[in-house]
């Protein structure tokens, strides 16, 4: 009997992901005719929720490139890789706690801030670098334009997925 509910449950979860990896992936369909172009499907994976690094989202466009690259995602291809995705949990966001410590590591006197060249540097010279683009996207969404500098912790609250 449970068996019979799990699967039920799932049935339930799959119908509500393909709604909105529909929903989403429609967004970019500029066309109507279920493709996109392959650049937006890390803007469509992220609007989902998800946040891959920058070799999982490679590794998942290898997944749903056609054979012959054409610099198109097909929707049926894209819509069964998505949904085992987020069935899977896979790419899920950084809990608060861990992206706090590593704001404060970036921060070693504690002022509770950054100033936007610090987190340009960061973001574009340590670790994976961001791409330019990757860099203008987070500047926009964490700079306080009155103090030119990210206050972190607004920041994280922002970010945080609420799973509840």
């Amino acid at each position: 009997m449970a068996d019979d509910k799990e699967r039920e449950g799932t049935e339930i979860a799959v119908a509500e992901y393909h709604k909105k990896i529909k929903e989403a992936f429609e967004v970019f369909d500029h066309e109507a005719n279920n493709t996109v172009d392959v650049r937006e499907i890390g803007t469509i994976v992220r609007s989902l929720g998800c946040c891959p690094s920058e070799g999982q989202l490679h590794d998942l466009l290898a997944e749903v490139e056609e054979e012959e690259p054409t610099g198109y995602i097909r929707f049926e291809k894209f819509l069964p890789v998505m949904t085992k995705v987020l069935l899977e949990r896979r790419y899920r966001p950084s809990p608060e706690d861990t992206l706090l410590r590593a704001f404060e590591v970036l921060d070693p006197s504690k002022r509770g801030f950054l100033t936007k060249e610090e987190l340009i540097k960061y973001m574009t010279e340590e670790g994976e670098p961001f791409s330019q683009e990757e860099m203008e996207e987070m500047l926009s969404a964490a700079i306080d334009p009155e103090s030119n500098s990210i206050h972190y912790k607004d920041y994280i609250a922002m970010m945080v997925v609420d799973d509840s």
